[in-house]
């Protein structure tokens, strides 16, 4: 059996090296939407990972950010985001990380989460628990939902249309704080070794999911859509948290879906 794990972590050290340069130099943007915006960093932290996997696993099917990927019959596939937090990184706002995960027949197999500039590498096999630097991470203790830090994401584009900002009203009101850092590999990570309790979001991609998914699970936490069902990286929305605070998020998220709101919304 090849070492899924060794590799995927060699290969993301690699690319987090190579995205370091373009950061210091606040390379040039370019927008794929409304706002979405892609880099050359982007691609040439794809150009690497993709080259390398195909090298190290050519029958390997391999789906990435940036369109580099490649449709296979075999039953494994990468989710590649070879740059999570471009926003951030364009503008010099040092949260930004490099995520792969591997599934076999649809199941999570490795995850890895590389922030470079921390030289912080989170890992997960499924089974064997989830790492921090070669060293064991878990979930927080926290149980009550108003000593909890929680965070979410918005999406880039049609900002406007995202009920999102429902729900962030009713956590902000009801826990301990909410973050909004613009990158949700890092921000699922960072559920998993406790510095968040909670981490909430619509509409993510497979492959901003995949690897930081297992990492939660394999550090004890719970992972499901905002309805509590079970999450895959097709879901249309994430929560994951330390499994404590889990049947008090998603009562939040009930009442919200439902048009009802413990804490009235501010009149203007």
């Amino acid at each position: 059996m090849p070492d899924f794990l060794a590799t995927a972590v060699e290969i993301a050290r690699a690319a987090g090296a190579l995205l370091l340069p373009y950061y210091d130099r606040r390379i040039r943007v370019e927008y794929k939407g409304d706002v979405d915006i892609v880099t050359e960093a982007d691609r040439a932290s794809e150009r690497l990972i993709t080259e390398r996997l195909r090298t190290r696993f050519p029958d390997h099917g391999i789906l990435a950010e940036e369109g580099g990927g490649r449709e296979s019959d075999s039953p494994y596939r990468w989710y590649i985001d070879p740059l999570d937090g471009t926003t951030n990184f364009a503008h010099g706002f040092p949260f930004f990380c490099v995520s792969m995960g591997l599934e076999k027949s649809g199941e999570p197999l490795i995850g890895v989460v590389y922030d470079p500039l921390r030289d912080e590498l989170f890992t997960a096999e499924k089974g064997t628990g989830a790492m921090l630097n070669n060293r064991r991470i878990r979930v927080s203790g926290v149980a009550a939902l108003s000593e909890a830090l929680v965070a979410t994401g918005f999406p880039t584009r049609k900002r406007h249309k995202s009920a999102n900002i429902h729900f962030y009203h009713q956590l902000t009101m009801r826990t301990h704080g909410v973050r909004r850092a613009g990158s949700a590999a890092l921000d699922m990570c960072y559920v998993g070794c406790g510095r968040l309790d909670a981490f909430w979001e619509f509409n993510l991609n497979p492959w901003d999911v995949a690897a930081a998914t297992l990492i939660v699970k394999e550090a004890g936490g719970r992972v499901t859509d905002m309805r509590g069902a079970a999450h895959s990286v097709s879901s249309d929305t994430v929560l994951a948290s330390n499994g404590l605070i889990h049947p008090d998020m998603l009562q939040v998220f009930a009442e919200v879906f439902q048009g009802r709101y413990a804490t009235p919304l501010p009149q203007l």
